[in-house]
């Protein structure tokens, strides 16, 4: 799917109209969005690696301040979903549950993996979307050009033999995870296999997929919102001596 550039508009100063709030929080750098009707209103983007707790609420106010708004505008929330940061997701969501605390806004839960994908540079093949899940192993998921639904790989853990058994010889990795399996997948199926380990998943995209959900009529109490981890956190595997999967 092809990463066109989404339209902008200048709302007026003191003008309230319903926003969609978008954040993504499940990788190293958070990112927070506006949407007015499906179009992007402003996007902040906070430095790699600073800590989602100490930077999303700040990157929210300095979106609603740059888009003329305050939290009241806010109809709906996108929210990154994962896989990805379990800190990171834990926090993301915990933030727009509590933003969303005792008003009727609705919110669509947004695959990570998904709104990635949005994020490919045009070309042949799936976009398969993929991010690090240590150890040798990438979250991966792909998707065919114009379609957010999973296509041959659905969305799960993969190793690289696992993974280039589901896919095709053409086809885009795109996200960090390139950077894991991607010289082994090109060495298993051939040069058609293109790396775009730089591309990473934008609030923006995470708004507009959540905003097409609304439209055909999706949607939750955020207080119904859940992370999608796949596999359980490190720590958790060192304290009670269960495996990853």
């Amino acid at each position: 799917m092809g990463s066109t550039a989404l339209p902008r508009d200048n709302p007026q100063r003191g003008t309230p109209q319903a926003l969609l709030l978008a954040v993504e929080s499940a990788t190293p750098r958070t990112r927070v969005a506006l949407l007015r009707g499906g179009t992007l209103v402003c996007e902040r983007a906070c430095e790699p690696g600073a800590p989602t707790a100490e930077v999303l609420l700040p990157a929210i106010d300095a979106a609603l301040d740059e888009a003329h708004a305050r939290l009241t505008d806010v109809a709906s929330f996108g929210i990154s979903i994962g896989p990805g940061s379990f800190t990171g997701l834990r926090i993301g969501l915990a933030t727009v549950k509590g933003l969303a605390f005792g008003t009727d806004c609705t919110a669509v839960p947004v695959p990570t993996l998904a709104a990635l994908a949005l994020a490919a540079p045009e070309g042949p093949g799936p976009a398969v979307a993929m991010l690090d899940a240590r150890r040798g192993e990438v979250y991966a998921a792909s998707y065919q050009p114009g379609s957010s639904r999973e296509d041959r790989v659905p969305c799960s853990v993969y190793g690289p033999e696992a993974l280039a058994g589901l896919l095709p010889p053409v086809c885009r990795l795109v996200g960090e995870g390139a950077l894991v399996c991607g010289e082994a997948l090109q060495a298993l199926l051939g040069p058609e296999v293109r790396l775009f380990p730089n591309v990473e998943p934008r609030a923006a995209h995470v708004g507009q997929l959540a905003f097409a959900a609304l439209a055909g009529g999706a949607g939750c109490d955020p207080a119904e919102l859940a992370p999608r981890y796949l596999r359980r956190a490190q720590a958790e595997v060192v304290r009670t001596g269960r495996t990853l999967e």
